[in-house]
Formats: C-alpha cells, structure tokens, sequence
C-alpha cells in the first residue's frame, strides 16, 4: 500500500510539472490534439447519423434536429455537473490537493447517473409532449418518436460520460477521454447502415446505434478511472452532503449548463420557426446546424486543450502562463476555423445536398450556411473568453458570457427577424447573434486581464 501511495505521489508531481513547466504552445497542441479529434468524430458521427437518415425522406431527415434539441438536453446536465467539477479539479490539482479532486469527481459522475435517469423516465413518461416541445411538426414526430426512444434509455449512460470526459480533460488526460469518443464514434458509424438498412430497422436503427455506442463509451471511460490511470477516484463513499461544496459544483458549472440549455432552447425555438416555412426549412436548418457544429469542433477542440492548462495554472498562481495560453489558444482557434469557414463558404451547396437531395432543402440550407461561415470568424474569442472566466472560477461573468450566443442576443433576434423577413430570419439570426456577443465579450476578457496579477505567485506550494 506505501509503494503504490509513493508511486502515486511521485505521478502526481510528474503531472504538476508537466502542466506549469511544459512550454505553453506545445503543451497546448499536445492537449488540444486529442480534445479536437475527439469533438471532430463525435461530431463527424452526429453527421452519418444525418446522412443515413436522410435517406429516408425530409421528415425523417427533420427529426434529426428535433433529436439533436433533446441531446443537446444531456450535454446541459453532463457539462454543467463535468466542467463544474473538471475546473475545480483542475485548480484543486494546481494547488496539490488530490483528495478534493476526487471528491468533486464522484460527486459529480453519480449526481450524473441519477439526473440522467430522471431524464429518462420522465422522457418516457411524456415523450410526445416533449418532442412537441422540441419543435415536432405532426409528419416528423413518428420519425422522432423511433429515434429518440433508444437514446432515452440510454441517458444515464450519456450524461455521465461526459462528466468523465471533461474530468478527464481536466486532468489534463485528454488522450483518454478520446480513446472512449473515438471507440463509440467507429461503432456508431459502422452500426448505422447495419441497423438501418440490413435489419430493416429504419430510423429506430439510428436511434439504437447511438445508444450502443454511448454506452461503450461509457464503459471505456469508467475504465480509465476504476484502473488508476487518474488522479481523481469514484467512490460512492466520496460523494459529498457538503452544501457549500456542491453549491460550489453547481455554481461552476452554471455556465456550461446555461451555454449547452440555451442551446437546446435555441434549437427547439429554431425548429418551431422553421416549421412554419414546412420540413424541408426544419431539414435544411438540422444539416447547417449539424454542418457549422463540425467545422466549429475545431475550435472548441482547440479551447478544451486550453482549459486545464488555464485552471491548473491560475491554481498554482501562474498567472503569467495563462496570459500566455489565451494568446495563444485564441490565434489559432481563429486560424483553424478560418480556413474551414472559408471552404464552407465556398462548398455550401454542396455539402448540403450530401445529406438531402432535395432542391428546396438545398436552396434554404445554401444561404443560412454561408452566413454561419462567416461568423464563424467572430466565434473563436467569444468561446475562449467563456472558457477562461469559467477555467479561473469567475463564475457570474462566466455565466453572462454563456448566455450570450444562444440565449441573450439569439432568442430575440430570431422572433424578431421572423415576423419581419420570414424566412430569412430563420437563416440569418445566428450569424446576428454571434456578431452581438463577440462585441460583448471583447471588453469582459480585456478587463479580466486588467484585474490579474502581472506577477506569478510568489512560493509554489
């Protein structure tokens, strides 16, 4: 036991060094290599789940945005309780306090399982309802009836995950949190056509492709913590009743679940003005979102590569090396997804009609992804000035700013531009928002590196 705690310390200070001494650009790219990758096969996965579906028609090829709206539901719970806990964990390590990290982590991975069973029985419970909610128009809901019934029972599965991927992250362990993404990802993909058109299951296929593939992604995942191979432990007996302690879990991670649940509202608020303009303008916006999401995983890949490295440092007083990492993170966040914005510009129409073969489908998509395109250039320092403020602990402006792009400027945009230009409105309303909130955040993150300390902490400890 005294060998393997010695062996245990000895990876501990080996992982503090990695993280405060590793040149800032390489140990970026080292970390970001891994969480990009990851958001890219998640993503690219999202998308063969769109491809094949689309095959079966526009209203079937619908309802992949209605799905999309209700997992974007479990991506709230699971960032809001994984971020929370991977950027108090991160500072925890920072500051060399292994054993409030696994406190944070297994609090967070069971509140997970609970919430993601609630999730479920209650989805059960009112499935029509809440894909009604979620934007269904009458031809669309049989298709997304099938597709998210499988996916339900696996929400427990889902939503912890992701809270062991983002500890994992966190941890500064990126590469194993994709080993579990990726091995879902394959097995989606490969699974999709197999249930779908060799079993004949249609659209359910999709839907219990999805769920399979979650749910070895789980398994992987939780085998990286039952093995040692993290800093954190998940024991029950570690959950903590402390209300301060889960207050601070929930405050911190308040940003993520307002970032990901205004997108979910976005979604569905989408899908009900779209559905007034018929299905193909509820497919066309479902292919873009699933489009730009793509292109835009760069970027987020890039800036979950940043978060340990900012939230580890900022804990161990190194403030000089956050500075750093946000310079940094930020240029090539806006270098990478320039260039993909610029070849989304240029190959619109065609990356739409691969998912619909439909003209009208086509001729709506072609235009709402153009102008998601180009204001993709703005997104980069909106996103990393969200994730620094949430990283470092600022929890209110970490909020604020996570309201921005899909809730505070969006919402209003979009019901606005509809009664006004219609259709166009459907289409233009988030490159609007996405403009507003870069202005916004421009002036948050210049005040958050007035207030930090030019200096480094003085002792480390």
């Amino acid at each position: 036991m005294k060998m393997e705690q010695v062996a245990g310390q000895d990876r501990s200070a080996a992982q503090y060094d990695k993280m405060t001494k590793t040149p800032i650009p390489k140990l970026i790219v080292k970390l970001g290599i891994p969480t990009t990758v990851s958001m890219l096969v998640t993503h690219v996965y999202n998308m063969v789940d769109t491809f094949f579906v689309g095959k079966l028609g526009t209203s079937a090829s619908g309802a992949t945005g209605i799905v999309f709206g209700f997992m974007a539901i479990l991506q709230a719970v699971g960032f809001m309780l994984g971020q929370g806990a991977g950027s108090l964990i991160s500072r925890r390590l920072g500051k060399k306090d292994a054993s409030s990290a696994g406190v944070y982590a297994s609090t967070s991975f069971f509140l997970a399982l609970s919430g993601g069973f609630l999730i479920e029985i209650l989805g059960l419970c009112f499935l029509n309802p809440m894909l009604r909610m979620l934007g269904s128009t009458d031809t669309i809901l049989p298709y997304a009836r099938q597709y998210v019934w499988y996916i339900l029972l696996a929400s427990p599965f889902m939503v912890a995950s992701f809270v062991m991927n983002n500890v994992l992250r966190f941890e500064g362990k990126a590469a194993y949190a994709m080993c579990g993404l990726m091995a879902g990802a394959i097995l989606n993909m490969g699974c999709d056509p197999l249930f779908m058109f060799v079993f004949d299951m249609g659209i359910a296929g999709a839907g219990l492709s999805t769920a399979l593939s979650q749910c070895i992604s789980f398994c992987i995942l939780l085998y990286m913590f039952l093995s040692g191979k993290t800093q954190s432990r998940l024991s029950i007996r570690s959950v903590t009743r402390d209300l301060p302690q889960l207050g601070n879990l929930a405050a911190t991670g308040l940003p993520a679940l307002l970032r990901q649940g205004m997108s979910s509202i976005a979604t569905m608020l989408l899908n009900h003005c779209a559905g007034e303009f018929g299905d193909p303008a509820v497919a066309a916006m479902s292919i873009v979102n699933r489009i730009t999401m793509l292109i835009f995983a760069v970027g987020l890949g890039v800036g979950q590569g940043f978060q340990p490295v900012c939230g580890f440092n900022y804990g161990a007083g190194k403030y000089q090396r956050v500075r750093r990492a946000y310079r940094f993170t930020l240029a090539l966040a806006m270098v990478l997804l320039g260039s993909f914005a610029l070849a989304g510009l240029i190959c619109a129409p065609w990356a739409v009609r691969l998912f619909r073969d439909d003209d009208k489908v086509v001729e709506i998509g072609t235009l709402a992804l153009r102008l998601q395109c180009a204001a993709l250039f703005f997104q980069p320092l909106m996103v990393m000035t969200n994730m620094l403020l949430q990283s470092t602990g600022k929890k209110l402006q970490a909020a604020f700013t996570a309201l921005l792009r899909s809730g505070l400027y969006f919402i209003p945009i979009l019901l606005i531009l509809v009664q006004f230009t219609g259709l166009f409105g459907v289409q233009a309303a988030q490159p609007i928002a996405d403009v507003f909130a870069f202005l916004t955040a421009l002036p948050i993150v210049v005040w958050f590196f007035a207030k930090l300390p030019k200096e480094d902490a003085a002792a480390e400890r």
